[in-house]
């Protein structure tokens, strides 16, 4: 293989990596939220973590619904975010 065949492939794979990101979705069980302003709290905290794209929380389930990019987020990263918060939260489930 020539040179210019090799730089080739490997841009064409350099290229390819941001392609290997996908929209996830997550439930995150909220537990101690204790009051239906509690919500609010939530849902700011996951929105303020870059790569989310829809938050929606609901304080009758105690659970957030959270979708985000996951080559800018990570289900850990947004555990932190609801924990900072004061909302410690755990994933019940999670689609692709």
């Amino acid at each position: 293989m020539t040179v210019v065949k090799k730089l080739f492939l490997v841009l064409v794979l350099v290229a390819a990596i941001p392609g290997i990101a996908a929209t996830r979705t997550v439930t995150l069980a909220v537990p101690t939220m204790t009051c239906p302003v509690c919500p609010i709290t939530v849902k700011k905290a996951l929105q303020s973590v870059q790569g989310v794209s829809n938050v929606e929380v609901s304080y009758a389930k105690k659970e957030a619904v959270v979708t985000y990019d996951d080559s800018k987020a990570t289900v850990v990263g947004l555990t932190k975010a609801t924990a900072n918060a004061g909302y410690p939260s755990t994933p019940k489930s999670q689609v692709k």
